[in-house]
């Protein structure tokens, strides 16, 4: 009989037998190198989130041509930060009502930054018109007619302001954010992983937020034709006809 098996330990007792505690010991490093691996499997595992920055707290002066339609988009034309910026209010709401009335004007907003490597948005806190525009903006371009595949997402969450923006962990969300008048967009990934944004609009390129929050963080199928204006590419559609896969 070895000297562990004559060894008895009583929980009030302060120390343990020598063979009992070094049996502990080695268990708890056991149990603690498996927890380590396990955690290590699950997180190798998970797929990286979506790349994109919210600069939360931040605010930056940016100017340019104001479109109030479909979705309320600054076009900067110069300064650090040119090209088209989606426009949003603070939390889960749209821009309309404070862009309201400022079609094709020149306007100064104050804002925070929200971005990933395809496009961007501001999240307007102040709005100060400057006048009319010094120059038209060009109008749409057509590029055809095209199906996509893909999930329907809410752009502000999506761009950076969560992690993650899409799938069934962010549907609630997203649900409240595209009611609230956030631009739904189409996100479709190719099979070499790379990323495209279009922005659902239906046939008369009217806002359809309140026409698909049945289908949102839901595989998608959508049939219908591309413009592009400016940096940004919407998708004219009938919500009626996209189909759910």
């Amino acid at each position: 009989m070895s000297h562990n098996d004559d060894e008895f330990y009583v929980g009030y007792l302060p120390e343990a037998p020598a063979g009992i505690a070094a049996h502990v010991k080695r268990s708890i490093l056991l149990i603690l190198l498996l927890a380590a691996g396990v955690a290590g499997a699950l997180a190798a595992l998970q797929s990286p989130f979506d790349p994109g920055a919210f600069e939360f707290g931040i605010d930056r002066t940016f100017e340019g041509v104001l479109l109030e339609h479909p979705y309320p988009l600054l076009v900067v034309d110069d300064g650090e930060y040119p090209g088209s910026h989606l426009l949003v209010a603070f939390g889960k709401f749209g821009a309309e009502s404070l862009t309201a009335g400022h079609d094709g004007k020149r306007v100064r907003i104050t804002g925070s930054r929200i971005w990933n490597d395809q496009e961007q948005m501001i999240e307007v806190h102040e709005l100060e018109p400057l006048g009319d525009a010094r120059q038209s903006l060009a109008g749409g371009m057509e590029l055809g007619t095209f199906s996509f595949t893909g999930e329907i997402v809410d752009s502000k969450c999506h761009l950076g302001v969560m992690k993650p923006g899409r799938g069934k962990p962010h549907k609630a969300c997203a649900i409240l954010c595209i009611r609230g008048g956030v631009p739904p967009v189409l996100r479709v990934e190719s099979e070499s992983g790379e990323l495209s944004y279009l922005f659902l609009v239906d046939e008369q390129g009217n806002a359809v937020n309140d026409r698909v929050l049945e289908m949102i963080a839901e595989p998608v199928e959508i049939h219908g034709e591309v413009e592009r204006r400016g940096d940004v590419l919407t998708l004219r559609a009938d919500p009626a006809s996209y189909k759910l896969l």
